[in-house]
């Protein structure tokens, strides 16, 4: 193909230069034929010779020029094109979907398979999606791996396209397909290695606690005490050597070790392992010993993995102790819990949260008392209480309450006497009209914000106080001056019982308070058949002599025909899956407490042999609820946090949105498998 290069600039200028002499010569040959004719005549002679030399020179030497410079712009795109494509860094070109249009051989040498990226440069470097790619002239910075190497990839838009002349240049004929993207590879294995060596050097902050000490020694013989202690020390210790970690005792029942994180995929591959051995020590007594470790993990300082440390010894204690948390930062992982939470017999840590509970009530004008959204029983049970003890302490007491489940509204029309203020109870939105900085806001029955019934007045309070019964969550309320946590306990209502013996002032319930608490404990324990120990008797025999009437509340807690219908029909249908989990579907139609009957229908289904947890769904307000429970077999609490629930070791509960039935019905059968091959159920 014959090309046609127009010369431009000082090269033009150059070999046009001569013709400008010729004018000039011109006119100063004019100048002297005026003054001279002779002279005239032989400097006109001059002046043509002088022309037709400068025509010659440049009508010959004007091809060659152009010939040259061909050569040259040949050479010169040649040249360019070797050097891109024997340069070091891998260098391609991606359209403006992302295909690969071309690539010097490094770029091919990385991504091996040239048709994949032909087709999407996705298929090579998954990290590479669309979104990735650059639609305006900046950079785009995008790390990638490559058959285990590790690129920092630049991205960039070249849209300049419509460019005057040719060349053998690859780009310039790239572009004339229209906007297209530079890919630029710059390998960073080397530092990605060296940063993962020095994250396996790092050391990972400790702290380990023997759960029931106090417990554990009062219930052994003298003689046995000292070779229990040093048993435990000794597992401790030789558990502590496998993983090369320095270790401490700092009191007689709590460990401080630090370990190389290198050592962590172990501990977590093995879930922990020590629990089950100090758990498994034979002591000759019904009683075990149990431990939790609280390990805090990341890129911190020292100090700071130190405080993640004692933050992740008191979320495993908050969940009832013999447990591992390890905390990242905001994130946290749970192993083990799967025994039911030891009883603690001593009321020491009731009487001391008591007496603080007192002097933050003094110290404010008003109380305002508030539990889980959609309360139940036990959280208005114990915001009842709460607010007889805020009474009893001359303030001012209010109890939030929107939209309740039908068990509540027996024992809440009680309250709607003279005997009780018009204000008693109030709505969400009135709450966050009198919260201040001078008021008291106490949380029953829940330790999550969201979950509360009006998460607003957490922010805007600047006293809060958390009492429940409820495993502690990863994502509890952070700001609470005051943070009672009792997962051994039957329930919300039993806490504030006992708290309410050691307020003095002389305290004493109303009848209708302590049907109200007495009703929480009731249904909570599934009538006193779970979670129900020496404290929770002790509780009840307090409600009892404050005018609880026992009869009064089972008949506030018989049910409708129509219930009992709906609660038939899904025991009829219920799925036995792998033979020990039963799966049931329950209907909302005609039930004014979908969710309750629910939860009764689950406990029913434990009573099937063979059963080890039962469940049940619920499709109410647009949402799938999700009723669990369980005997001693099976953590029920860990799976439905999982599924984004949460609640006891035998009792727990999920909610699942814009999922139906049957897809929500998969995902639990897809959890049990997950948990069954994980060795948790």
């Amino acid at each position: 193909m014959k090309q046609r290069i127009q010369l431009k600039g000082a090269l033009r200028a150059c070999l046009y230069w001569p013709f400008v002499l010729c004018i000039l010569f011109l006119l100063l040959n004019i100048e002297v034929f005026l003054t001279d004719r002779k002279a005239g005549i032989i400097s006109g002679i001059f002046w043509v010779i002088y022309t037709l030399i400068s025509c010659l020179v440049y009508f010959a030497s004007r091809k060659r020029i152009r010939r040259d410079l061909i050569e040259f712009a040949a050479s010169y795109g040649q040249t360019q094109t070797n050097l891109l494509k024997g340069l070091d860094v891998p260098y391609g070109v991606l359209s403006e979907e992302g295909q690969l249009l071309w690539g010097n051989d490094r770029f091919l040498e990385v991504i091996v398979n040239k048709k994949a990226a032909r087709r999407s440069i996705t298929n090579i470097f998954p990290e590479i999606t669309r979104g990735k790619l650059p639609k305006e002239p900046e950079e785009k910075v995008v790390h990638v791996q490559a058959q285990e190497r590790y690129y920092r990839c630049v991205l960039s838009l070249l849209s300049d396209c419509g460019q005057e002349g040719e060349s053998d240049f690859p780009l310039n004929q790239l572009m004339e397909t229209g906007r297209i993207i530079s890919m630029c590879l710059y390998e960073e294995t080397e530092i990605i290695n060296l940063e993962k060596v020095r994250e396996a050097e790092n050391l990972v902050v400790g702290l380990l606690y023997i759960d029931n000490y106090d417990e554990l020694i009062d219930s052994i013989d003298e003689v046995r005490q000292s070779l229990t202690i040093a048993l435990i020390d000794r597992k401790v210790n030789k558990y502590m050597q496998g993983i090369d970690a320095i270790s401490k005792k700092l009191e007689k029942d709590k460990f401080f070790f630090a370990f190389k994180q290198s050592q962590l995929d172990g501990l977590i591959s093995s879930r922990f392992s020590i629990l089950e051995e100090i758990r498994n020590i034979n002591l000759g007594y019904d009683q075990s010993a149990t431990i939790s470790i609280g390990i805090g993990v990341g890129k911190g300082t020292y100090m700071e993995r130190y405080e993640w440390a004692r933050a992740a010894m008191d979320l495993a204690l908050g969940r009832g102790g013999d447990q591992a948390v390890v905390k990242n930062g905001d994130k946290e992982q749970f192993f083990g819990g799967k025994r039911v939470q030891i009883e603690r017999n001593t009321r020491v840590k009731a009487r001391v949260k008591a007496h603080v509970l007192k002097e933050l009530i003094e110290g404010k004008e008003r109380v305002v008392v508030m539990g889980h959204s959609i309360g139940d029983t036990d959280s208005f049970g114990a915001s009842v209480g709460i607010y007889r003890i805020a009474k009893t302490l001359n303030r001012k007491a209010h109890v939030v309450l929107d939209q309740v489940n039908s068990s509540v509204n027996p024992i809440r029309e009680r309250f709607y006497s003279k005997e009780y203020e018009q204000d008693m109870m109030i709505d969400g939105n009135e709450a966050k009209e009198i919260v201040d900085e001078s008021t008291l806001l106490v949380i029953v029955d829940v330790n999550r914000g969201s979950y509360t019934e009006c998460p607003e007045l957490i922010d805007q309070a600047q006293s809060v106080v958390v009492i429940d019964h409820h495993r502690q969550a990863g994502d509890a309320i952070a700001k609470a001056v005051l943070f009672y946590i009792e997962p051994y306990a039957s329930s919300a209502s039993e806490m504030v019982a006992e708290i309410s013996q050691y307020i003095g002032n002389g305290l004493r319930l109303h009848p209708a308070e302590a049907d109200a608490m007495y009703a929480g404990i009731m249904i909570d324990t599934n009538y006193f058949s779970n979670k129900t120990g020496v404290r929770t008797f002790e509780a009840m025999a307090y409600l009892r002599r404050n005018g609880a009437d026992a009869v009064r509340v089972r008949k506030a807690f018989r049910e409708n025909i129509e219930e009992y219908k709906v609660k038939a029909a899904a025991i009829q249908d219920t799925e036995l899956y792998r033979g020990e989990y039963a799966i049931a579907e329950s209907s909302a139609q005609g039930v004014e407490s979908p969710t309750v009957l629910g939860a009764k229908i689950a406990n029913s289904l434990l009573d099937i042999n063979g059963v080890k947890a039962s469940f049940v769904l619920t499709k109410y307000n647009g949402k799938v609820h999700i009723s669990a429970r369980s005997i001693d077999e099976l953590n029920v609490q860990v799976m439905m946090e999982r599924l984004g629930g949460g609640g006891h070791i035998n009792v727990a509960g999920a909610q699942l949105k814009d999922i139906s039935v049957g897809d929500a019905k998969n995902l639990l059968r897809e959890t049990i498998d997950n948990m069954i091959t994980e060795g948790e159920a």
